[in-house]
């Protein structure tokens, strides 16, 4: 009886689900067809004209290149709304949009997966991985994620907690799930997008800030079971090494850190590419945990495969080779920023390459097939280091690894090119890169030991393992953020667009002259390819990061990007005061539909009327910044971005801090309770702070 019942009732629930997608235009069956037939040979096809968007890069070489151009420079003006879908999130979406036969599969903040009509926004199915709120502080750059893959009718997504998800891409059905993290113990989390190649899904982590070990892992599509996984640094040295990869890895390391108890870092949250031809795999390893070699590596050394780009087989997980652009890494200064593969004339001679521009400011240019060394040149001002010998080594300056004293480091941690992916149009010969410069001045620590708490320094009391100060003293460069048409084969920029902050989105470039970018002020832009002039643009409600993807539907072409301000920039600052919720846009010509009003922010006031000790504000700042900093920034200083700035919060708020940070009252909305983490006299002296410097900034 129960067993009919049961069935009975999946039998209604399966009804419902049919009907309701039916009266949306679109049943399983659709869905499925549309779907099923989606695989490696499926997107190496759909590179000849390009009319799907399959694979989070559009094909395994994430040029983001389409060749449709019924859209293109002389008509772009003519660009109109077809339609918008609110994804419900007020937090970072970082995702591109994937459009497989008029089924578009977007991700937006908690990794939430949202299955769209392509023809009408329409929602089909809604898949919440259900991440638990309380697991928010465990990453560094908001609960974001970059979007999906789909293969043979699933779609896998990665979700922020570390649980790879394969889903029904036909009715959003859970099909299995694996977790990815090999030690709960530790700070892991996901963030990227997965990618699939040889019947594998290829997933990192996240959580080099923390203290982590990186690795890679491939999982079989059918039903999860692990595969393979490398390793990015080598483990506890006393203990069997993996491969021989590790075992060449070790000797850059000096054990007297013992780098294994924090894990070593070269976390691989972001980049993959692949190559059928030569069937070999290419992705970007993290930076070192701690931040600080001279505490994880005490006698120098490169720290392999730290700041790296590696080059892997993909049945096997084998390694082929690499180049570090970074060696020693003290900066934070991570590979993990998209890499493309491209083929170039240079010095009359045909190359095969990987382009890569990662957060310390060089542009590089690199043999695919074998990992040499051609070309790095800075694309925005560097001075860690000045240039590369002719081996690929930077020849570092003297003051950029400082041991006693502050040192403004440029690019920052922030990087010179952060996650947001760029693109390359083999028309024009040039990659679109979203540059910027974000101040930083890094001190290091004298006395650090891993997971202590440490009032002053950042974050240390939810886990951040950094070895460093920041902004002990002020920083002298100013924030800035443009778009740049960088030619690789030159090596020099072309054109550039310039804009009022970092952070502003991924590229999308096309055959019809085109590039395509949302920025940080909330507008997304049409440019001419090559000449950089501003073809078209229109307001979006928030600021934009993620990158926009282009697809043909009924012989129709489309623009698709997702909305969503956020990122670890995004938390603290903002360029708009419009507050929109994550939403995507997707355009055509002659598009009619009606733009969804505009958000304000409701206008801000500093907090006031808050009794403190003024003896509390001193241990309060150095509270603050290893509790809130990261995500709050200062205090009515910084403008807030998709989490508030305490200095412009309610005078209850404050006034009753102790009971709702102790009980944790904001756990739903991503913050942890700090319980068993601070006292209410701790508390207390983070509230005088907080109002001891909104008094302070009044006047001014």
């Amino acid at each position: 009886m129960r067993k009919r019942l049961w069935a009975a009732a999946l039998a209604a629930v399966a009804v419902f689900c049919i009907s309701d997608l039916r009266a949306q235009g679109l049943t399983p069956e659709q869905m499925k067809a549309a779907t099923a037939s989606t695989n490696e040979q499926s997107i190496i096809q759909n590179r000849e004209a390009t009319k799907n968007w399959p694979s989070y890069g559009l094909d395994f070489q994430e040029t983001r290149h389409s060749k449709l151009k019924s859209i293109n420079a002389e008509n772009v003006g003519k660009l109109g709304l077809s339609w918008s879908t609110s994804l419900e999130s007020r937090r970072g979406v970082e995702a591109t949009p994937i459009v497989i036969n008029g089924v578009m599969y977007v991700t937006a903040s908690w990794s939430v997966v949202h299955a769209l009509d392509a023809r009408t926004g329409k929602e089909l199915w809604r898949y919440d991985p259900q991440v638990p709120k309380d697991y928010g502080y465990k990453g560094c750059c908001d609960v974001v994620n970059r979007g999906v893959a789909v293969h043979e009718g699933k779609v896998y997504v990665g979700a922020y907690d570390g649980f790879l998800h394969a889903i029904d891409a036909a009715t959003g059905k859970m099909l299995w799930k694996v977790d990815t993290i090999e030690n709960r113990a530790m700070s892991y989390t996901i963030t990227g997008a997965p990618r699939v190649y040889k019947n594998a899904v290829l997933i990192g982590n996240g959580g080099a800030e923390f203290g982590v070990r990186g690795y890679i892992t491939a999982y079989n599509v059918a039903d999860g079971k692990q595969k393979w996984r490398w390793y990015s640094v080598p483990g506890d040295p006393s203990k069997p090494f993996e491969d021989k990869s590790m075992e060449a890895a070790a000797k850059t390391w000096d054990p007297a850190g013992k780098w294994w108890l924090a894990g070593g870092g070269g976390t691989m949250w972001d980049s993959m590419a692949y190559d059928p031809e030569l069937d070999i795999m290419y992705v970007g390893t993290g930076n070192g945990s701690p931040w600080n070699r001279d505490l994880r590596s005490p006698a120098g050394g490169d720290n392999l495969y730290l700041g790296s780009v590696v080059a892997l087989k993909p049945e096997t997980g084998e390694y082929v080779c690499h180049h570090q652009q970074t060696p020693g890494d003290n900066w934070d200064y991570t590979s993990t920023q998209h890499v493309l593969l491209a083929d170039l004339t240079i010095n009359g001679q045909p190359r095969k390459v990987w382009l890569h521009a990662p957060k310390n400011g060089f542009f590089y240019v690199i043999d695919r097939t074998n990992c040499q060394f051609i070309s790095a040149t800075p694309f925005v001002e560097t001075t860690w280091a000045k240039e590369y010998d002719e081996k690929g080594r930077p020849i570092e300056n003297p003051g950029a690894r400082a041991k006693d004293k502050p040192w403004e480091t440029i690019p920052s941690a922030y990087g010179a090119h952060n996650w947001h992916p760029m693109s390359f149009n083999p028309d024009t010969g040039l990659v679109y890169l979203p540059a910027q410069g974000i101040p930083l001045v890094q001190q290091p620590v004298q006395q650090w030991q891993y997971n202590e708490h440490r009032p002053g320094s950042a974050m240390s009391n939810l886990g951040w393992n950094l070895g460093f100060l920041f902004n002990t003293v002020d920083p002298t460069m100013k924030p800035y953020g443009h778009l740049s048409a960088w030619d690789p084969v030159a090596k020099k920029e072309v054109w550039r667009a310039n804009y009022v902050s970092p952070w502003n989105g991924g590229t999308l470039t096309t055959a019809g002259n085109l590039v395509f970018q949302g920025t940080a002020d909330g507008r997304f832009i049409a440019y001419n390819a090559k000449t950089g002039e501003p073809l078209w643009q229109t307001p979006v409600g928030s600021g934009v990061v993620a990158a926009p993807s282009t697809w043909e539907l009924d012989g129709e072409q489309y623009v698709s990007v997702a909305v969503g301000w956020g990122g670890v920039y995004g938390q603290m600052q903002r360029a708009t005061e419009t507050a929109g919720p994550g939403r995507v846009y997707t355009f055509k010509l002659d598009g009619k539909g009606t733009m969804p009003p505009l958000v304000q922010r409701a206008p801000a006031e500093l907090v006031k009327g808050v009794a403190y000790k003024p003896e509390d504000v001193a241990p309060g700042l150095g509270l603050y910044v290893s509790n809130c900093l990261f995500c709050h920034g200062v205090p009515g200083v910084n403008n807030g971005g998709n989490i508030p700035n305490l200095g412009f919060t309610k005078a209850e708020v404050l006034k009753n801090s102790p009971e709702l940070l102790l009980n944790g009252a904001f756990v739903e909305g991503g913050m942890p309770t700090f319980k068993g983490k601070l006292t209410e006299a701790q508390v207390t002296q983070i509230v005088a702070f907080i109002q001891g410097t909104a008094d302070a900034v009044r006047p001014k």
